[in-house]
C-alpha cells in the first residue's frame, strides 16, 4: 500500500467567472475527495476582456463506488494561455482508459479538467493540455490538469528507459555501435555516436539525459533488451510502466521518436520521474553541467557535449529532469526542483513555446507548487505493484462474485439466522445424501486400495 497523505479540510469555494474576448464562463467548484474539481458553463458573450479561452471538455465513466468527477461539455477544463496556431500532424486517437485507471492515486483526479487544494492560489495559464504537480518525497499530488488524460510523450520517455534500465546495466562497460542503433528520424536529437565507435555506458546515460540522444537510446534498448535486443529493451519498459502503476504509458520506441499508439500522462511521468530522481546516480547525470565523447580513432574526434535542460543553472534549486519534442507531441516536459527541503517534481505534455518555452511553464508550475502548504494535496503517487482500484486483490480470480456491502444494523439478526438456516440445509442435504448413496450400495461404504 502506498503512504499516507495528510490533508487538509476545506469548504466548497464560489463560483468564478472567466471571461475572454468570445465570452464568460461560469466556473463552479465540487468536492472530490478533497480537492475542487472546476467545471465551465457558457454564461453569454462580454466586451474584449482578457482570460482564458474555453475549450471543449470530455465527460468521466464513474466506477462502482468511485465519485465521479464534475465536468461539463463547454467551458475551459484548466487555465489555458493563448497560443499561436501551429501546422502538426493530425493526433492519434488516444485509447480508452477505464475508470478504475483514471481513480489511480485519487478519485479526485479522474478528471480530464483542473484538480487542485482547497483554497490554493490559481495555477498558471499554461499552453500544455495537461499537467501534474507532486512531492517527490511524500508522493502528494499537489494539483494537475487532466492527470490520466493520454499525451504524446516524445523525448520524456526516455524517463522510463532510465527507471528500468538504470539499476541494471554496467556503467562500466564499453559497447561497440552498430549500424541499427543509428537508425533514427534524420534531423532528429543524437549524440554523435559513429558506428563502430565503442562508448561506456556511462557515457550513453549521459548522451540519453543531457544531449537527448536517440542513438544512445537505441544502444541502451539493445543491450538491455539481451537476446530480443532493442525490442528487448521496449518490452521491458512496458513491464516496468506497468509496476509502477503507469496505465496510461505504453512505449513503442525506446527514444520517444514517434510510434503508433504510443502514449503517456502526466501522473504517469511523475511516478517515473518519481523512481528516477530516488537513484543518486540518475540525479548526479541529470545535473551534469557538460561530458567529453572520446575520439573513435580515425572514425571520429572527440567533442563535449552540454546539459540542454534549461532549468539547470536558471531555476534556484534545480534537481535536472527531461525536455521532450516532435511535431505530433509538441513540447513535452519533466522537471524537479528542492526548496527549503521540499523537493517537487512538474510534468507537461502538449505544450507550445510561445509565449513561454515548455520549461518555463514547468518552472511556473514549481513556483505554484512552492506556494502551497506542505499539507495541500488532491490525491497521491501510488507506489510500485499496487493494483488498480476496483480489481481483485492479487490471488483473486477476477471472476470472483463481487462482495455485497454489509446490511444496516436493524436487519442484521434476520440475516444472521437465516445465515444460520441456510448452513442447516446444507449439512442436511448433504447427510441425506450419504444415506441415499449407501442405501444404493447395500448399506457398506467401498474403500480403494
Amino acid at each position: 500500500m502506498g503512504r499516507p497523505v495528510s490533508t487538509r479540510p476545506w469548504a466548497t469555494g464560489v463560483p468564478v467567472t472567466w471571461c475572454s474576448v468570445t465570452g464568460c464562463v461560469l466556473r463552479g467548484a465540487a468536492t472530490v475527495a478533497g480537492a475542487v474539481v472546476l467545471a465551465g458553463a457558457a454564461v453569454g458573450p462580454v466586451s474584449a476582456v482578457a482570460g482564458p479561452v474555453p475549450t471543449p471538455a470530455t465527460s468521466v465513466p464513474s466506477a462502482a463506488g468511485v465519485p465521479a468527477p464534475v465536468s461539463s461539455p463547454v467551458g475551459p477544463p484548466c487555465p489555458r494561455q493563448p497560443a499561436p496556431a501551429v501546422s502538426r500532424p493530425p493526433r492519434p486517437s488516444p485509447p480508452p482508459v477505464g475508470p478504475g485507471e483514471r481513480a489511480v492515486g485519487g478519485p479526485a483526479l479522474a478528471t480530464p479538467g483542473l484538480v487542485v487544494p482547497p483554497g490554493s492560489p490559481p495555477p498558471p495559464a499554461l499552453t500544455a493540455t495537461s499537467w501534474l504537480v507532486a512531492d517527490l518525497d511524500t508522493g502528494a499530488v499537489l494539483g494537475g490538469c487532466g492527470p490520466h488524460e493520454p499525451g504524446t510523450p516524445a523525448s520524456v520517455q526516455k524517463l522510463l528507459l532510465a527507471a528500468t534500465l538504470l539499476p541494471t546495466l554496467d556503467p562500466r562497460q564499453v559497447v561497440t555501435v552498430t549500424r541499427a542503433d543509428l537508425d533514427i528520424e534524420p534531423g532528429s536529437s543524437a549524440v554523435g555516436l559513429v558506428e563502430g565507435g565503442r562508448y561506456p555506458v556511462e557515457l550513453l546515460w549521459l548522451g540519453l539525459l543531457l544531449q537527448s540522444g536517440n542513438d544512445a537510446a537505441n544502444v541502451l534498448a539493445r543491450l538491455g533488451g539481451g537476446a530480443q535486443g532493442a525490442a528487448g529493451g521496449v518490452q521491458a519498459m512496458n513491464e516496468r510502466a506497468r509496476q509502477l502503476g503507469a496505465y496510461q504509458t505504453h512505449a513503442v520506441t525506446p527514444s520517444g521518436l514517434d510510434g503508433p499508439g504510443q502514449f503517456t500522462s502526466a501522473y504517469d511521468l511523475a511516478l517515473i520521474a518519481r523512481v528516477c530522481f530516488a537513484d543518486p546516480t540518475f540525479r548526479r547525470y541529470a545535473l551534469t553541467g557538460a561530458a567529453q565523447v572520446p575520439a573513435q580513432g580515425r572514425l571520429a574526434r572527440g567533442f563535449q557535449i552540454q546539459n540542454e535542460n534549461p532549468l539547470v543553472g536558471r531555476y534556484p534549486g534545480a534537481l535536472g529532469g527531461k525536455t521532450g519534442f516532435t511535431d505530433l507531441a509538441r513540447h513535452t516536459y519533466v522537471g524537479a526542483a528542492e526548496r527549503d527541503g521540499r523537493r517537487l517534481v512538474v510534468t507537461l505534455l502538449g505544450a507550445e513555446p510561445r509565449p513561454r518555452r515548455g520549461w518555463e511553464q514547468g518552472a511556473a508550475l514549481l513556483d505554484w507548487g512552492f506556494s502551497l502548504p506542505r499539507d495541500a494535496t488532491v490525491g497521491r503517487l501510488v507506489d510500485p505493484g499496487e493494483p488498480v482500484p476496483g480489481t481483485p486483490p492479487t490471488g483473486v480470480p477476477a471472476a470472483a462474485p463481487a462482495v455485497v456491502a454489509a446490511p444496516a444494523p436493524a436487519s442484521r439478526t434476520g440475516t444472521r439466522w437465516w445465515g444460520m438456516a441456510g448452513a442447516g440445509v446444507v449439512v442436511l442435504g448433504a447427510a441425506l445424501a450419504v444415506v441415499l448413496l449407501r442405501r444404493r450400495r447395500g448399506g457398506r461404504t467401498t474403500r480403494r486400495p
